[in-house]
């Protein structure tokens, strides 16, 4: 009878997202044991009672997956878990809090997608604001583009305060460089949208970010993007199925929440499998989400 593979799924919150649960049940885990309310400290000791207890060469078939609802959170929980890891005895690693990782990689690259496809640009040097932004998949979304090379501005609808936080976060966690700027008012929306190429809308479910008439109104914006598939919609006028497609008469193309979960279901499923079929053990965050999320979106 083959070796099985077990996943040990950990998160802070009082329950595990049965959608995560699923995937890896999908997936093909033979055996999933799930862990609520775990605190950093506690990550060392199950990491270590789950790597002791298998032999050695069955460290490929033994995986943790970090949920929760908080980016940093997540990487200081996998970056615990490779620490507690004692060499032959290993496991495999993958976080993706809320599904933002898997979320905001599909985001980026159906933009990417999107640039190329429609005009022929990558997303390096190109003006980015994330709606959003101290959200997972905001923050996420503003990493990922920051690292290809994108010019990205955090926008805070609160003010700029939170998203200045996150922002010195980014430079310090991930050595890029991003802005932040003041969103609480529609007119500042307004300017931040005239001196923007792309728009990523990653606002909490059934929150509008942005009107067709901002979006009407700038002269600089190429795309728009949105995960939110609650109404109202993030952004007005842009189709649940939009894959870069103007919006509301516009020029602007708009890609929609279901085009970019097509893309964010099949990464978290194929970073799942990859975990069950790898030789040796690999270690998954949004930066491994976004590397596969861009092949799937070709």
């Amino acid at each position: 009878m083959p070796d099985k593979s077990i996943l040990h799924m950990i998160t802070p919150l009082k329950l595990m997202s049965p959608f995560d649960v699923n995937m890896a049940t999908d997936a093909g885990y033979d055996m999933i044991a799930v862990y609520t309310g775990v605190e950093l400290k506690a990550v060392q000791g199950l990491v270590q009672d789950a790597i002791f207890s298998r032999n050695p060469k069955l460290s490929a078939r033994t995986g943790v997956f970090f949920g929760g609802r908080d980016a940093i959170g997540a990487l200081d929980m996998i970056e615990t878990a490779r620490k507690s890891l004692v060499p032959p005895f290993e496991l495999s690693i993958f976080a993706d809090p809320a599904g933002s990782f898997t979320t905001a990689a599909a985001m980026v690259a159906c933009v990417e997608k999107a640039l190329k496809v429609k005009n022929n640009r990558s997303l390096s040097g190109m003006s980015v604001a994330v709606f959003g932004a101290t959200g997972v998949v905001g923050f996420s979304a503003a990493v990922i583009a920051a690292l290809q090379g994108a010019k990205v501005t955090l926008v805070g609808y609160d003010g700029p305060d939170r998203v200045a936080h996150s922002s010195r976060e980014i430079k310090a966690r991930f050595g890029v460089d991003t802005e932040a700027a003041d969103g609480s008012s529609e007119e500042k929306k307004a300017a931040i949208l005239a001196k923007t190429e792309i728009a990523l809308a990653a606002a909490r479910a059934g929150v509008q970010v942005l009107t067709l008439d901002q979006i009407r109104k700038s002269k600089a914006l190429l795309l728009v993007a949105d995960v939110n598939a609650v109404p109202p919609a993030g952004v007005e006028g842009l189709d649940l199925h939009a894959d870069a497609v103007p919006i509301g008469g516009s020029n602007v193309l708009g890609i929609g929440p279901l085009a970019i979960g097509n893309v964010k279901y099949q990464t978290e499923f194929g970073l799942f499998r990859k975990m069950i079929e790898a030789a040796k053990p690999v270690c998954f965050d949004f930066r491994d989400a976004f590397e596969l999320a861009r092949t799937l979106a070709k």
